[in-house]
């Protein structure tokens, strides 16, 4: 999938059909309505037929009052975008926000690894694949709702022998023994049709099937949204785990140097069993934990892989969690999600598509009109089959409209209704949410900074507590139970810091995701370019 070439053709074909339905060039062809009525009721040629009874200039004159009256009228409610509460500011503001929205924040980590592998992510993942591949669904589709805004030519042809019965028919064959019951027929056709949409039914499905576009366009926004930033988020979270680990597996060795040390006392006399049984349970403990840590390790790593668009597998590390720098908190305003979030954008053309359905359902209620032609030539002769006495056209303006369908055109519309209704309470509730998602990121971030600094300061106190007590120990003023008791304080906070700190970072991923912004285009643009033939039409 070539996903920026699809990503042109998109642009393309939403540009060319929102030129269709544009007001300004229908207003010329409107002017021409009275005219074009006036001409055909009244205006002769030189030969002195009325201008509706020639073929060529009649022919001109259907497609032209056509037009004018495809200019007229277009039923449905035109899309409005609905009037949002939106907060002046934020519930829980940063006072140091900078304006980094519109930049490649992961780069602000400062680890070489991890913007390797969001590009790989960005390159290989799957969800991207898939959200391109119905883009290029939702173009095709678009492609053939419009094409009814266009005349259908069509061309064919036969050739064919037969032989006629001699005893059936008004005037057997048999009685006449000179005519020759066997034939060869040769025919040629070239047809057009064209539904005029006086009531705009395929405007509005054009409408409907654009918008829909836009809304899996954005969609496709929405997972580089999300692939970006749980990369990143997934790229901490292992980070954390491993600085859990070195930390439990630092404290183990430091226990097993404790029993070893206790042990030996004791076979001496100068410790009692309980102290080799308290360190030796000490070191059992923290041995416990490495397992689950490296449980949880290998499963954020094939976590990871599968982010990656790979199978499950190790994952190469840069920098520690320590050495990570924190990206700057991004400034924006409420009122910048509506145009900065790729779901809020998704819902909003969702509820356009909706709007523009209950215009379609309403067109089945008035006439279908349309003009259709035929030009050809038919013979018994494939030499003489396009001289002149072969030649045969036609041209008609069908008319059908309903009479009775027993309520399905009024439930079509009511249903119609229904779904709009549920777009646009879907797209209040979106908004709601992402205003509510941004003030907790904003929270979360600001109060986990505060966390951290306190928990520094608490491993900080332990560990003099943890010196005074081994010193206390020591000297014989206390059990080692105290010693026992103020590592084990020490070891839970290091590792209960270790994983506030690793939230800090998550805190600022989720904020960047909350926001939205222009690194979301940043991503897009990085999305490198595939097999040209798996995006051709």
């Amino acid at each position: 999938m070539a996903d920026p070439a699809a990503r042109k053709r998109c642009a393309a074909v939403l540009h060319e059909s929102s030129s269709l339905r544009s007001t300004e060039g229908y207003v010329s062809l409107m002017g021409s309505r009275a005219p074009c009525f006036r001409a055909s009721r009244g205006s002769r040629n030189p030969g002195g037929g009325i201008l509706g009874r020639s073929k060529g200039a009649g022919l001109g004159a259907w497609v032209l009052c056509a037009w004018a009256v495809l200019a007229g009228c277009m039923v449905g409610p035109d899309y409005r975008r609905p009037d949002v509460e939106v907060p002046e500011t934020w519930r829980f503001p940063d006072e140091e926000a900078r304006d980094v929205a519109n930049t490649a924040w992961w780069e602000q980590f400062g680890d070489p690894v991890l913007d390797e592998l969001i590009s790989i992510a960005l390159a290989e993942n799957k969800d991207v694949k898939i959200a391109a591949a119905r883009v290029e669904q939702y173009l095709g589709q678009l492609g053939t709702t419009r094409a009814a805004l266009f005349p259908q030519v069509s061309a064919g042809g036969s050739a064919g022998r037969q032989m006629a019965s001699r005893r059936t028919g008004p005037s057997p064959l048999e009685l006449n023994p000179n005519v020759n019951a066997t034939f060869s027929a040769y025919e040629v056709l070239l047809s057009a049709k064209w539904e005029i949409d006086i009531w705009g039914k395929i405007r509005r499905a054009t409408e409907a099937a654009r918008a829909a576009l836009l809304s899996t366009e954005e969609a496709r926004r929405a997972v580089l949204l999300t692939l970006v930033t749980s990369v990143a988020g997934s790229y901490v979270n292992l980070r954390d785990l491993d600085k859990q680990l070195d930390l439990t597996t630092r404290t183990a060795e430091r226990y097993k140097e404790t029993y070893d040390l206790f042990s030996l006392r004791f076979r001496y006399g100068i410790v009692s069993e309980t102290d080799v049984k308290q360190a030796a349970a000490q070191y059992e403990q923290a041995m416990a934990n490495i397992p689950s840590l490296q449980k949880a390790i290998a499963q954020q790593e094939n976590a990871l892989s599968v982010l990656l668009g790979r199978n499950p597998g190790p994952i190469p590390r840069g920098k520690t969690l320590d050495e990570l720098h924190l990206p700057a908190v991004p400034a924006g305003l409420p009122s910048d999600l509506l145009l900065n979030r790729p779901d809020i954008r998704q819902a909003e053309a969702s509820l356009v598509a909706a709007n523009a359905d209950i215009g379609a359902a309403k067109a089945q209620y008035f006439p279908t009109v349309s003009l259709t032609g035929l030009f050809g030539f038919a013979s018994m002769d494939l030499s003489t089959l396009f001289s002149g006495p072969g030649q045969m056209w036609n041209y008609a303006v069908p008319v059908s409209g309903p009479i009775f369908t027993a309520g399905a055109i009024k439930g079509q519309v009511r249903a119609a209704k229904a779904v709009e209704q549920q777009a646009l309470l879907r797209y209040q509730q979106v908004i709601q949410t992402a205003f509510r998602e941004v003030d907790d990121s904003l929270v979360d971030q600001q109060r986990t900074a505060e966390q951290l600094a306190a928990l520094a300061r608490e491993t900080e106190a332990l560990e003099d507590y943890v010196r005074l007590s081994r010193l206390r120990y020591d000297n014989g003023y206390s059990s080692y139970l105290d010693v026992l008791y103020a590592e084990t304080l020490l070891f839970d906070v290091e590792i209960f810091h270790a994983q506030v700190q690793g939230a800090r970072f998550q805190a600022l991923v989720n904020l960047y995701k909350s926001m939205g912004g222009g690194w979301v285009v940043e991503a897009e643009n990085r999305v490198p370019a595939g097999d040209p033939a798996a995006s051709s039409p």
